[in-house]
């Protein structure tokens, strides 16, 4: 009910819940019989109880009342209902007298669950992280978190796709010492490549790619190196250097390896160019505890831990 923004939905939500008990106990009442002096012995068959219906000559079909153990059984449903509406939440935006929430259940059994793991990671914290990635146990630990937080993008082997980064290889946007791996995962990144479109038209945009290409080695067109050189330290300098290198205090990438994260034919470049990259990792703090995180970065951390750039 928190997503209405009016009071007028609570109390029809509610409404509409206690119309519907009403009208199930007044269908109960109004269809009973009750039996009369003869209960105890054969039932008459008169002009009230029979239906009309007959079958092969004397089988006739009547209307009887209900049992009374189904009468109460069902008169019983039917408090237990307006019992549980009063309890728990159901009457619209009314909360119930023993103010249960999902959530807050939800809430309660995560605090359940991290206090009573909080001895596994109890160990670990006194450790530095350097230590704790190249502990077996702590390994497995951090797989098992990787896999459940991070594998979605960067793969079960954490070698990353399109997009997304490998985080096995020594290359870094951000940096790859212990200290900002966890920041990483507690607050997130996000990372804007903008577009140029209105800056350089799609020639000048091809021949920058040639000179990027040809920064990090891959083949290019002599001629158009010469002219994208001089649009690159116009326009693209400023973020990732003179000489293509990047910054990671920006997670601006270094364009003289050959690690590409969007791909490395002219044509991608160009449309890195033209259109711009929005790229971004969640924040983690709101779903794992700074035990896990820590965790989870020394496990991160010893993946690409002495690791040189992979050259791809």
């Amino acid at each position: 009910m928190s997503d209405f923004v009016s009071d007028f939905w609570s109390y029809y939500i509610a409404a509409i819940a206690l119309a519907g008990i009403v009208w199930c106990v007044w269908l109960l009442l109004s269809q009973t019989r009750m039996r009369g002096p003869d209960a105890g012995g054969p039932r008459q068959v008169d002009a009230q109880t029979d239906t009309g219906h007959v079958w092969d000559g004397d089988l006739r079909e009547l209307n009887n009342p209900l049992p009374r153990w189904w009468m109460w059984m069902f008169l019983g449903s039917c408090v237990f209902a307006l019992a549980y509406l009063v309890l728990y939440p159901g009457l619209g935006g009314y909360q119930g007298v023993l103010g249960f929430s999902s959530q807050g259940e939800l809430a309660a059994r995560r605090e359940a669950a991290q206090a009573s793991q909080h001895e596994v990671y109890a160990r670990y914290l006194a450790m530095d992280i350097k230590a704790v990635a190249a502990d077996p146990g702590a390994r497995e630990i951090g797989q098992r978190l990787f896999l459940n937080n991070c594998a979605q993008c960067h793969g079960s082997d954490a070698r990353g796709s399109r997009g997304f980064p490998d985080l096995t290889d020594g290359d870094w946007l951000y940096g790859g010492d212990p200290a900002t791996i966890e920041t990483s995962i507690a607050k997130g990144r996000h990372g804007v490549m903008p577009s140029f479109a209105a800056a350089i038209d799609a020639k000048a945009a091809g021949e920058v790619a040639q000179y990027v290409r040809s920064l990090s080695g891959l083949s290019a067109d002599p001629i158009r190196v010469a002219r994208g050189e001089p649009v690159f330290k116009t326009t693209c300098v400023a973020c990732h250097g003179g000489k293509g290198q990047g910054n990671q205090a920006l997670g601006a990438p270094n364009l003289s390896d050959r690690v590409w994260l969007h791909g490395s034919s002219e044509a991608q470049i160009v449309k890195a160019i033209l259109k711009g990259h929005d790229s971004r990792m969640p924040a983690h703090e709101e779903i794992l505890t700074p035990e896990r995180i820590r965790m989870l970065a020394a496990y991160v951390y010893g993946l690409s831990a002495g690791t040189p750039v992979a050259q791809r």
